[in-house]
C-alpha cells in the first residue's frame, strides 16, 4: 500500500488515472472507476498487485472472481494485509459460499490494530460480532468505531441478514471519522449505502 501511495503522489499517467479512479470510486462512479484502474494497469502491469482500490470496485460491479484474484494477488504482494484478506472472502463467498470461502480464508500476518484482528476473526469464523464491537467502543466516533461498524455490516450483508446489515452501514455513516476524516474506505461506505438503496445522496 506505501508503495501505490507513492504512485498516487506523483504526476505519471498511471498515477493520474488511479486518483480519478478513486474520486470516482466515491463519488458513486463505480463502473467508470474500474475502466481507470484498468487504464492504469494496462500502462503499468507492476501495478496489479497493489490495485485493492480495483477489487473494490470489481466487488460492487459483482464481478467477484476477478475482485477475488485482485485482492489474493494483492495479500501475496503484502502478507500482512487483513482487509484484503476479509475482501477475498466477500468476493468468494458469493461464489462458492460461505464454508468453502471460510475454508480458503487467507491467511495473513497479526494486524496490529485490534479492530481488524475482530474483524478478521469475525469472517473467519463466523463468530465474534461482540469481540468487534467492543474493539470498536474503545474509539467511540473514532477510527476503531467507524471499521468495526463498516465491517460489521459487510459481514452481516454476506450472511443474507439485510436488516442488520443496513443498521450497522448507517451507523458506520454516522460517525465522527466517516464525516471528517475523508478515508476511502468512508467513502466507500456511503457507496455501498447508496448502491444498495439505503441513502440517496
Amino acid at each position: 500500500m506505501a508503495a501505490l501511495t507513492r504512485l498516487c503522489a506523483s504526476f505519471s499517467p498511471p498515477a493520474r488515472l488511479v486518483r480519478r479512479g478513486m474520486s470516482r470510486f466515491v463519488r458513486g462512479e463505480v463502473r467508470e472507476a474500474r475502466q481507470d484502474f484498468d487504464a492504469a494497469m494496462a500502462m503499468d502491469a507492476s501495478l496489479r498487485p497493489r490495485l485493492w482500490q480495483r477489487g473494490l470496485a470489481l466487488y460492487y460491479l459483482e464481478e467477484f472472481e476477478e475482485g477475488a484474484k485482485q485482492f489474493r494477488d494483492d495479500v501475496d504482494a503484502n502478507p500482512s494485509d487483513t482487509e484484503e484478506a476479509i475482501w477475498t472472502y466477500l468476493c468468494e463467498s458469493r461464489l462458492v459460499g460461505n464454508k468453502e470461502a471460510r475454508r480458503n480464508f487467507l491467511q495473513v500476518g497479526e494486524d496490529p490494530r485490534r479492530v481488524m484482528r475482530a474483524a478478521q476473526g469475525l469472517f473467519k469464523t463466523g463468530n465474534g460480532i461482540e469481540a468487534l464491537r467492543e474493539a470498536g467502543e474503545k474509539e467511540a466516533q473514532g477510527h476503531d468505531d467507524f471499521y468495526a461498524k463498516l465491517y460489521e455490516g459487510l459481514f452481516y450483508e454476506s450472511e443474507g441478514d439485510a436488516s442488520k446489515a443496513k443498521e450497522a452501514m448507517l451507523a458506520s455513516l454516522e460517525t465522527n471519522y466517516a464525516q471528517r476524516s475523508g478515508d476511502y474506505m468512508a467513502g466507500l461506505a456511503r457507496v455501498h449505502a447508496k448502491l444498495r438503496g439505503w441513502i440517496d445522496e
